[in-house]
């Protein structure tokens, strides 16, 4: 029995799918199958049933799937360990960021890992919050960083700072806002944002809580987008306070007042890495950045 073995077995069950585990094991299908088709013959079960919708565990593969990932923890430890005798704490971390670099003190946490690590070897990926949850997730990448709650128990987080959010308005409707309800400004038009985004779920909750919901009549990724066609007299949306207060100092924009809403931001890891030796150096990273208060 060998550890790559172990490896595309649990990849193979967490993803339910062989095209899928060979992509992300940077293996053909037909390399998967054969490591799996050994390990049944070693074991002397069948771990898996081919269905339409992909790869299911039998009863003896659900039972063997605990132990699978003890043995695969245990060899990373050891791996891990035998790195941190030798002084040495290298390879390619993937970090998944959001919004912009200077919010999340990217160039600080990017300067303080390569000084305390400088085999390691920094790989960014760009996206909304919902797409580097997700990515952590599938063990797609090492940590990550994201706006939102972390109630996800698989998903461990480090809280960094609350970023407070904002209704904004165009500046001609001021007059009509002033005197507005939460029920009068969830039937104007609203400027959304991608499912899965940070803002878009503040929003929904935000309103969902007054039992009332949004007419979203354009959406945008970019919050330059945004101002511009609040500007425009497109819509509303929410903005980061920041950004709201500096639109507003332009005369781009109006803040609806009152409506200050906080939303976590925070680094998120898979809480079965934790002592990932990775992991850990993002995180001793992170610390250096963003101090415990």
């Amino acid at each position: 029995m060998e550890i790559y073995q172990i490896r595309t077995f649990l990849t193979v069950a967490r993803l339910a799918h062989l095209t899928r585990a060979a992509e992300q094991l940077h293996l053909t299908q037909p390399a998967v199958s054969k490591q799996l088709k050994a390990l049944e013959q070693e074991l002397g079960v069948v771990l898996f049933e081919r269905q339409v919708g992909g790869m299911v565990l039998t009863r003896e593969g659900k039972a063997l799937l605990p132990l699978a990932e003890r043995i695969l923890f245990d060899a990373m430890e050891m791996i891990n360990q035998a790195r941190t005798l030798r002084g040495e704490v290298a390879g390619a971390v993937s970090i998944g960021t959001v919004i912009d670099p200077d919010t999340i003190r990217l160039g600080s946490f990017l300067s303080a890992l390569l000084n305390y690590f400088p085999k390691v070897q920094p790989r960014l990926r760009h996206g909304i919050s919902g797409w580097v949850l997700e990515r952590v997730k599938a063990g797609e990448l090492d940590v990550g960083f994201y706006l939102g709650p972390v109630t996800d128990p698989d998903v461990a987080s480090l809280p960094m700072c609350n970023l407070t959010y904002l209704i904004i308005a165009p500046p001609s409707w001021e007059q009509r806002m002033q005197t507005a309800s939460w029920a009068d400004v969830a039937a104007m038009p609203w400027i959304g944002t991608p499912e899965g985004s940070s803002q878009n779920r503040l929003v929904r909750t935000m309103f969902a809580e007054r039992g009332l919901t949004v007419q979203t009549v354009v959406e945008a990724d970019q919050e330059a987008s945004m101002v511009s066609m609040v500007r425009g007299s497109v819509g509303l949306a929410t903005m980061r306070s920041d950004l709201a207060q500096d639109a507003r100092q332009r005369g781009e924009v109006y803040i609806w007042e009152g409506t200050a809403q906080e939303c976590p931001l925070s680094l998120v890891y898979l809480a079965s890495r934790r002592d990932d030796l990775l992991v850990a150096a993002c995180r001793k990273a992170l610390f250096d950045v963003w101090p415990a208060d």
